[in-house]
Formats: C-alpha cells, sequence, structure tokens
C-alpha cells in the first residue's frame, strides 16, 4: 500500500482573529474580498456571521476580550435596572389614575 501524506490539521482561528475578519467584511463590503485578503475561504466568514446574529455567540462570553465582556455585564445590570424601574412606573400610573370613591 502506497504512503498517503498524512491529513492536513485544520487551522483553528482565535476571537480576535475573527473579530478582526467580522470588521474587515463590513467595512469592505465584500466577505468576498475580506475573505481574498485574510486568505481564508469565504464560507468560513459567511460561518462567523451568521453565528455572530444568534444568541448563542452571546452566551459564549469567554471568547470575549476583558474589557467587552466587562461592558457586556455592565449593560445587562443596566437592562436589569431599567426593567424594574418600568415595572415600578407602571404600577404607579395605575394607582395613581385611580379615582377615589366618594
Amino acid at each position: 500500500m502506497k504512503d498517503s501524506p498524512p491529513p492536513a490539521k485544520r487551522r483553528r482561528y482565535d476571537a480576535a482573529f475573527r473579530a478582526e475578519a467580522l470588521r474587515l467584511a463590513a467595512e469592505s463590503r465584500s466577505t468576498q474580498a475580506a475573505a481574498r485578503a485574510l486568505n481564508i475561504d469565504p464560507k468560513r466568514i459567511y460561518k462567523w456571521q451568521k453565528e455572530a446574529l444568534t444568541p448563542v455567540a452571546a452566551a459564549r462570553g469567554a471568547e470575549l476580550d476583558p474589557a467587552t465582556a466587562a461592558e457586556l455585564r455592565q449593560l445587562r445590570a443596566a437592562n436589569r435596572r431599567q426593567a424594574q424601574e418600568l415595572e415600578i412606573l407602571k404600577k404607579a400610573i395605575i394607582i395613581f389614575s385611580q379615582t377615589p370613591d366618594q
């Protein structure tokens, strides 16, 4: 039997490279051009773009850089606070819109 060459190892891309590829694709408005510039398959960038739009990407907080993760936590906390304030204001409107029974 002939000795076949070992299978090529898949190249793994870190979060920083993916973010840069997505930024480049967004700026150039051409995923094809960005893929050529980075010497990767355009389908890979399309896949990353699709993943970035899904909630699964947000669940992968470990892949975010520390500054982005901190900002995300801060924004989520502010969102919870504003939701609580909105609920309180809704209840206040109901209470103050009632006419006293006389």
